[in-house]
This record gives C-alpha cells, structure tokens and sequence, in this order.
C-alpha cells in the first residue's frame, strides 16, 4: 500500500531512497531527515519497488544492522551524504 507520502516522490527520489537504504553506512534516520519516509516507510518502499530475491536479501542483510540505525550505531560521523549528493542535490559547496 503507498503512503500519502510515497506517493509524491519522483522516480529519482525512488531511485535515490533505495541506493541510500543498501548503503551499509547510511542510518534510516537520514533517509527519513532528506526525504520525511520513517523506516516502516522504507521498508514498505523497498518490498514494493524490489524483486522478492532482492528483498529478500536487503532485508536480511539491514535487520539487526546496528549501522542502519543512528542511536545504535557506532559510526560517529554526522554527515550522511554519499560522494554522489552534490550531483543528487545539485548542492553547490564551495571548496577552502
């Protein structure tokens, strides 16, 4: 079933919250501060937008996946953008 939520993300944010939720490193908390999709939510996104084999997959790779989740984690670094997020942004740092 999509959420109100889901329903208005564009095939690229589709694209970009399933690339986020395979990353090893990035908390369900980031993809919920960039995109407003609580984890049920990504969980819901991914089993629907998946092949079963590949659900399958994710699911057991992230469950109990310390990493995925910010209060647990370990990972002490708090940006969570990927060597790809100016290109996804279009955010326009400079360099010092």
């Amino acid at each position: 079933m999509k959420t109100q939520q889901t329903t208005l993300l564009t095939d690229d944010e589709i694209d970009r919250i399933i690339e986020m939720a395979w990353e090893d490193r990035t908390p369900f908390d980031a993809i919920e501060a960039q995109f407003g999709l609580a984890e049920q939510e990504v969980i819901d996104l991914m089993r629907r937008e998946m092949k079963p084999s590949s659900w399958r997959m994710w699911r057991a790779r992230v469950q109990g996946r310390k990493t995925k989740h910010r209060a647990t984690s370990a990972v002490d670094d708090q940006t969570f953008k990927c060597t790809r997020q100016r290109q996804i942004s279009h955010n326009q740092s400079k360099k010092r």
